[in-house]
């Protein structure tokens, strides 16, 4: 299986992205706790799929016109942490919800410990919305691509406002 790779100038940071050649497989910025290694096999093609549209749909949501990502995705990870992961896209635009709450929806509730573990492994950030989850007392709490960032996310999708400039 060959893997791609690009990257992408955001309003947070650079992002990498990789792909199967069908499906996303990572979105990370490459200041994460977790960055994407780029392997000596992998190749970047800017053109592979589904690079051109999620380019497209990140630059919509960066400015404050896309609500909900339309893409294949493949995150690769335990069974838990999948479950966790499609419980994550869930969460609606513009809400929080807590690690606590997330391991009761899936079953699991004295589980918030290992939401959170899992939570701060999601290899696809902002389109698997991680950055969504908070402390059960409302503070924000960790973050993979930092505090910051999570802040920068979160006011974003509350104010509509959008991060790009004005074209």
């Amino acid at each position: 299986m060959k893997t791609y790779y690009t990257y992408m100038e955001s309003p947070v940071g650079r992002l990498v992205l990789t792909s199967d050649g069908t499906s996303l497989t990572a979105l990370q910025p490459d200041t994460s706790k977790y960055p994407v290694s780029i392997v000596d096999d992998w190749i970047e093609d800017d053109g592979a799929m589904p690079f051109p549209e999620a380019r497209r749909q990140l630059e919509e949501y960066f400015a404050g016109r896309l609500v909900d990502f339309d893409l294949p995705l493949a995150p690769q990870g335990t069974e838990f942490q999948r479950r966790v992961w499609q419980e994550l896209v869930t969460i609606d635009h513009g809400t929080t919800t807590s690690y606590g709450d997330i391991a009761r929806r899936i079953g699991n509730p004295n589980g918030m410990r290992a939401v959170g573990l899992a939570n701060g492994k999601n290899p696809i950030a902002i389109i698997v919305p991680c950055h969504r989850v908070i402390g059960a007392n409302g503070t924000l709490t960790g973050y993979a691509g930092g505090l910051d960032m999570k802040k920068t996310l979160l006011d974003l999708e509350t104010s509509g406002a959008g991060l790009f400039a004005t074209r």
